[in-house]
């Protein structure tokens, strides 16, 4: 599905091993089988072979050779990856409170960090005053070890969310060396658990990565020489350019562009259209039939041209069933819906105004039983209950599905547990980590991957690194807990590492897989309000030390891909990863004070603007509250929201209708779904700019389905690099904007109001609800 430069020259001869036609009996194993849909590519002859696996899709459509003479060990490596890291780090927390979740780009921190290389390859003399600053060519490896340095730091602290949530509605300012060792300590136990399951989610060809195959992709365009090579970076520049100065219009001269939406043009005033077919603006509604020009919201949370068309069509359908439940739960008043607004993640009262949970919390920030009964218990918008509910049943029908569809895989992945494999690394085991030679044999991966051969002529990163580095974050954790007085107990603490170690091998095969990755934050939220009732701050620290850990393992082992695929030695990788996660969280921390100091107000608003938006922290409060605090009065057998918790039990039966049916009917092709995928996605639209679901799946299906099976040669040479220039330019865009004009250095500047751009509503014209 990616492609090489040069990918005429691998194309010529058939790929050994490949069949004429793709194998589809046992489709859904993640190690030894076929999961992705199936890519063409089409030989210099005109004839055709089908690429059945993720073995074939990375070993013919990514170069698999290595050039050891490359060094990453450079002082302009560590220069442009420190300064990116900065540069990262800040766009990541300005994204953070944003009205739609965006992630900064790996495409916007590779182009700006080969921009820098070449410009320090270029213009700085090569005398031996200034050969430190440059040693030679900008190389591969360089940038690749600039842009795991700088992609680590690019991710916003799930602890500054906690920090903010303090700041915002408990008026709490936690002491500044707490938060900073908060912060390191929660960022880096993810990183040691996962590091650990390398051989599970990271070395198989199986283990695909899809979303880092446009990077990959353009990383061959920029360093490997040829004609075709030569194409594809005309290509890359020519899309990037395109898209920067086209974002100037969406972004800010003309935002009607956002969402488009021309049942809103023809009704303005109607409250039923603004809930069902309004999107461009936080919170609006559905976007059912809008359709968006603006790349960073296409684009915003997966590039669509990337993800498998197996996981697009389940993504779909979870899709049109969210719109289907949202509107007949919304109408038919269920759990008093009408009283509330249609999407929001804030908790209110009976009569729909806003609840202020302060009152109901003692000076030990615990729910004082007699002022909750003054209070009234809160309720949740509708909507995000159906949120909550599809949430639990997509997290329960993954374990049911990988259990089904992928036993014998699991049962390889649990190997390591046995007796004699505990004997055996009790054995050779030693203290001693830093004498540990890192060397590996061929023998340690039974697939043979060939990207993974290609890096045993390196040192590794052994598992006693990361081992240590999971022992030290415990260590601050169990510290940092007690000091910042967190009301989380030393087993609480331990239950949450437990229950991300076991979220980490079920979901992180299943992003590694198809690319969707889940957010599991409302489930550890139910174990942990069931585990600590009252103690909705101890829910939060529960969830930070849980669900944080997991979404780091996924970054860790996403970051460790890429390094496979560009043959950057282990132990570089290892080192960017460290720098880069510690320096951005100190960014983190210092620019979450920043922006809650100059936008508090609208970060406490319902909807916020078209630029702020205080959508997460309100989302991790409300439920921190709801479940830390009243997980028994609102969420227990009998009560209002009972339907939550049994949501997940009623997911572990989800796949099994569908797995049934293929043993007896595979015709049809039920094996073809993603249960989990489609279970999940029921309650996706429940925050956020929802006008891009149109335009997303337009450029998805026009990607993986049309130009895949009708130009595969073009697919293969183009579809990745086009990918990667789309989200370059948007972003580099994105983040000028963000800094002149939309507020994020203090005072916004919005264009002047024209039909194109109402800044007194909704950019689509939909009616405004309040």
């Amino acid at each position: 599905m990616a492609h090489p430069a040069g990918i005429t020259d691998v194309l010529e001869q058939p790929p050994q091993g490949v069949n004429e036609t793709p194998s589809v009996s046992d489709e859904k194993s993640y190690q030894g089988k076929h999961d992705v849909e199936t890519a063409v590519a089409e030989y210099a002859e005109s004839t055709e072979a089908v690429l059945q696996d993720e073995r074939d899709i990375a070993t013919h459509v990514i170069s698999v050779s290595d050039d050891p003479s490359l060094n990453p060990w450079t002082f302009r490596a560590f220069f442009i990856g420190i300064g990116l890291s900065a540069f990262g780090g800040v766009l990541a927390e300005i994204y953070y409170f944003k009205p739609q979740t965006v992630l900064v780009s790996l495409m916007f921190l590779a182009v700006v960090s080969y921009v820098l290389g070449i410009f320090m390859e270029t213009f700085i003399p090569r005398n031996r005053y200034l050969r430190w600053l440059n040693p030679g060519p900008f190389n591969k490896k360089e940038n690749a070890f600039v842009i795991i340095m700088a992609s680590a730091a690019a991710n916003s602290a799930l602890g500054t969310e906690v920090l903010a949530v303090q700041r915002l509605y408990y008026n709490i300012t936690p002491n500044a060396g707490a938060s900073i060792f908060l912060l390191f300590s929660s960022q880096l136990l993810g990183y040691g658990i996962g590091g650990m399951m390398r051989s599970i989610l990271l070395y198989p060809s199986k283990m695909l990565y899809p979303l880092v195959l446009p990077l990959i992709s353009m990383f061959d365009a920029l360093y490997e020489g040829g004609y075709a090579a030569r194409r594809k970076l005309r290509m890359f520049y020519y899309v990037f350019g395109a898209i920067f100065i086209w974002e100037l219009f969406p972004e800010w001269m003309f935002p009607l562009l956002t969402g488009f939406s021309i049942f809103c043009l023809a009704n303005p005033n109607s409250p039923a259209f603004s809930r069902v077919f309004g999107g461009s603006n936080g919170n609006e509604g559905l976007g059912l039939l809008s359709i968006c020009f603006d790349w960073q919201y296409i684009s915003g949370g997966v590039n669509p041209m990337t993800i498998p068309l197996k996981a697009q069509v389940s993504n779909f359908i979870g899709y049109i069933l969210c719109m289907v439940v949202f509107v007949s739960v919304y109408y038919n008043n269920i759990w008093q819906a009408q009283n509330f607004p249609f999407l929001s993640q804030l908790l209110y009262y009976e009569n729909g105004t806003q609840y202020n949970q302060t009152l109901i919390l003692s000076s030990n920030y615990e729910i004082d039983p007699t002022l909750l009964a003054e209070q009234g218990l809160p309720w949740y918008s509708s909507t995000w209950v159906v949120n909550l509910l599809a949430t639990n049943l997509g997290l329960a029908a993954t374990f049911t599905h990988l259990l089904l569809w992928n036993l014998d895989d699991l049962r390889a992945a649990w190997s390591w547990a046995s007796p004699r494999a505990l004997k055996e690394s009790w054995r050779t085991f030693s203290w001693k980590f830093w004498k540990n030679d890192g060397m590996r044999s061929a023998n340690d991966n039974t697939e043979r991957d060939p990207h993974y051969l290609e890096m045993l002529k390196y040192p590794d990163a052994p598992n006693s690194w990361y081992f240590v580095t999971f022992m030290l974050s415990v260590i601050v954790a169990l510290v940092v807990i007690y000091k910042t007085n967190s009301t989380l107990p030393w087993w609480g603490f331990l239950i949450a590492i437990l229950l991300a170690t076991l979220s980490i091998l079920f979901f992180g095969a299943l992003y590694a897989i198809t690319g969707l990755g889940f957010i599991i934050q409302p489930f550890v939220q139910m174990i942990g309000g069931f585990l600590h009732p009252g103690k909705p701050m101890a829910n939060m620290y529960f969830v930070l030390y849980s669900y944080n850990t997991v979404v780091q393992a996924q970054l860790l082992l996403r970051d460790l891909k890429i390094a496979q695929y560009a043959k950057l030695p282990p132990r570089a990788a290892f080192t960017a990863q460290i720098i880069g996660t510690l320096f951005g969280a100190v960014l983190n921390f210092i620019l979450m004070n920043s922006i809650v100091d100059n936008q508090r107000e609208i970060l406490l608003s319902i909807q916020g603007t078209n630029i702020w938006s205080g959508q997460q922290p309100q989302q991790y409060n409300s439920q921190a509250i709801a479940w830390g605090g009243l997980s028994h009065e609102l969420f227990s057998a009998g009560q209002r929201y009972q339907w939550v918790p049994w949501a997940y039990l009623v997911g572990l039966f989800v796949p099994i209708p569908f797995w049934v049916a293929h043993r007896f009917w595979p015709k049809l092709r039920l094996d073809y779904l993603y249960t989990p995928v489609i279970a999940y996605f029921i309650g996706w639209l429940c925050v956020g700019i929802n006008s891009s679901i149109l335009s997303y799946f337009a450029v998805a299906f026009l990607s993986q389905w049309w130009l895949r099976t009708r130009y595969p040669r073009w697919f293969s040479q183009y579809n990745y690099i086009i990918g990667a220039a789309l989200d370059g330019g948007t972003q580099v865009m994105v983040f000028i904007l963000s800094f002149a004009v939309q507020g994020a250095a203090g005072t916004a500047h919005l264009f002047p109001a024209w039909w194109g751009a109402n800044q007194g509503g909704n950019y689509d014209r939909c009616a405004y609800l309040t």
